[in-house]
């Protein structure tokens, strides 16, 4: 049975519901969900809205993530979908989660699947500020 069961980039809002509904599995003890959502300030400056540009390469980069974590950790299920394009505040921007036996694994297998998906795989997030500029941040 395949544990990855969800490893996209989309366009369209992203649901906690679906993650959660992918990742659960009648011999999962421990499931844990990160969702990352669009917050209104940055380093100290107020945040209008961004967006979200990926390279062509993201989604097979996302996926050997996912592949990575599954191989690394004794999971049941996995999964991480990601947006792209305009975002407002509020808006989710990234979904993991991971199922598992147990609490720990669970928990520690979701922390680096979505440490490793914002170090490694190219998406880049533009942030507008209410003062009229803007800025690039490499950022997954």
């Amino acid at each position: 049975m395949n544990v990855i069961r969800l490893a996209e980039l989309r366009e369209e809002p992203l649901s906690v519901d679906e993650v959660y509904a992918a990742i659960t599995d009648p011999a999962a003890g421990g499931i844990a969900v990160f969702a990352g959502a669009v917050r209104d300030h940055d380093h100290g400056k107020s945040v209008t809205e961004l967006s979200y540009s990926a390279h062509p390469s993201a989604a097979d980069q996302l996926r050997e993530v996912v592949e990575k974590v599954a191989a690394r950790f004794d999971v049941h299920a996995i999964a991480a979908v990601h947006r792209i394009g305009d975002l407002a505040i509020g808006d989710l921007a990234v979904v993991v989660g991971v199922s598992s036996a147990h609490r720990d694994t669970a928990f520690e297998a979701c922390r680096v699947l979505i440490d490793d998906l914002k170090a490694t795989v190219p998406i880049w997030k533009h942030q507008r500020f209410t003062s009229g500029d803007s800025e690039w941040v490499n950022s997954a």
